[in-house]
């Protein structure tokens, strides 16, 4: 794949459940935190647990709640709670639902796109209009969690993707590849969990601060 370049890169950290993530995530300068609700995942947080981190962040970095699948009930109440900037989807929300909950809550909505092939790229197509941006991850294996594994893939599958649609790249992005990986796919905004932690939902300051040292180059 041919390297590319790219103007400066966005920077998401994903699955922050502590002030201190929260306060890491800024002082490195990145732009977005995560704030995760899926109880499965050992990043989850309560709406009541992102309201705290939620009044952390605001008018500092932007807050993105990550839901898989979820009632609406859940995504109102984590909406009010924390405050949130944006919605990202993580689950098999159809475009008809990604454009529902933009037009209802009137925030930007991410839809992650789990990849493993090039029609997994083919069919983010379907969410052109109805998200508002498009987020490539890996896929994980069949009965594991959505996302927040470690796992990679193939980066030249976005060969044919750039310059459609605002997009953003994701799975087993870490200090030690992340320029790497802005450099050949020209990725507009990066996103990572398990590649700053320690153990998992455990994030560390000092690899948060090399990640996105890396990022920017």
């Amino acid at each position: 794949m041919t390297a590319v370049s790219a103007p400066a890169v966005a920077i998401k950290i994903c699955g922050v459940t502590t002030p201190g993530a929260v306060d890491s995530a800024i002082r490195a300068r990145a732009d977005h935190v995560g704030f995760v609700f899926f109880p499965p995942s050992p990043r989850a947080l309560t709406p009541r647990e992102a309201a705290t981190l939620g009044a952390r962040a605001a008018g500092r970095i932007g807050r993105v709640g990550l839901f898989v699948d979820a009632t609406d009930a859940l995504i109102a109440e984590a909406v009010g709670a924390a405050g949130l900037d944006a919605l990202q989807l993580h689950g098999e929300e159809s475009p008809a639902r990604a454009a529902e909950l933009r037009a209802r809550h009137g925030l930007p909505v991410w839809k992650a796109v789990p990849v493993a092939s090039a029609a997994d790229i083919d069919r983010a197509a379907a969410y052109l209009g109805a998200a508002d941006l498009v987020l490539f991850d890996a896929k994980t294996p069949k009965g594991t969690l959505p996302g927040g594994m470690g796992l990679a893939f193939d980066w030249s599958l976005l060969s044919g993707w750039r310059n459609r649609a605002p997009w953003g790249l994701a799975g087993g992005l870490a200090p030690g590849n992340v320029a790497e990986a802005v450099r050949l796919t020209g990725a507009p905004l990066v996103d990572t969990s398990s590649g700053v932690e320690t153990a998992p939902g455990v994030k560390d300051p000092a690899l948060i601060a090399a990640f996105c040292a890396a990022a920017r180059g």
